[in-house]
């Protein structure tokens, strides 16, 4: 099975972290964010992971390589990267990338690379292929719903039945995570151009009955921007110290979670 994480370019929304450091390497808690995305993937059978990146950032292409190295060295996983001459949004990426996705049959993740949470890649898999249609989207739920997709579903099956991208009105308080699989066939739906898979791509599945969506519990954050990724860290320390985790740190002089 692949995966395809959308990386963009140089990462300018998460400036001053990005000014120095390629944003798919940026550290969030003591590892490259790209890292946190890979592991979670390697724990679903994944056989390539392939990396939509814009060609003006392949100077980027050694810097990553060198991180995700230390956990693909013992794995049967290969690090593709495909290339985009112009910024193509969230749908151009599929188009662009379907000589990789298209080795086989088989449905596809794909990842916005700026989400940090606790990965339901085992539990969308089950229901992905339970459905058996076309797309499955992870939803959530937030405080503010405004800045992201909002998502009205069918609380038994899942099916999406109203989709709109940041409303101006309250629509509902799940939104789109950001982490979705899909079959083979959503790339007859895309073009190599800058096209936006929420905007171009969801609402025609809407209308079909082709998108379905799994809600999960636990933290969930976008961290493209240095406020964002900052709370970002506040939950996952949070979400380890919920698991009892050794990686955080109790000592005398350190206060709250910590990791050292």
């Amino acid at each position: 099975m692949k995966a395809l994480i959308l990386i963009g370019g140089y990462g300018t929304r998460l400036r001053p972290l990005t000014l120095s450091i390629p944003k798919p390497i940026v550290e969030f808690c003591n590892r490259p964010m790209l890292l946190h995305q890979v592991e979670a993937l390697l724990q679903v059978d994944i056989d390539e992971i392939i990396l939509a990146i814009n060609r003006q950032a392949a100077s980027l292409e050694p810097f990553i390589r060198d991180s995700c190295k230390s956990v693909l060295r013992e794995r049967d996983v290969k690090l593709t990267f495909s290339y985009e001459d112009d910024a193509l949004d969230t749908a151009g990426p599929l188009a662009q990338a379907a000589p990789y996705l298209l080795a086989n049959e088989e449905s596809f993740f794909v990842l916005n690379s700026d989400i940090i949470c606790n990965y339901p890649f085992k539990e969308m898999l089950d229901f992905h292929l339970l459905h058996g249609h076309e797309g499955t989207m992870a939803v959530t739920k937030v405080d503010e719903p405004s800045k992201y997709g909002a998502v009205v579903h069918n609380d038994q099956t899942g099916l999406v039945k109203f989709f709109v991208e940041k409303p101006s009105e309250y629509v509902a308080n799940r939104i789109n995570a950001g982490l979705y699989i899909f079959r083979p066939s959503i790339l007859r739906r895309v073009q190599n151009k800058p096209m936006s898979i929420e905007t171009s791509v969801f609402p025609a599945m809407v209308q079909e009955g082709e998108l379905y969506c799994m809600e999960f519990k636990g933290f969930w954050m976008d961290i493209g921007q240095p406020a964002d990724y900052l709370e970002g860290v506040r939950l996952y320390l949070a979400h380890l110290s919920e698991q009892k985790s050794l990686a955080l740190k109790t000592l005398p002089d350190l206060l709250g979670n910590v990791m050292v």
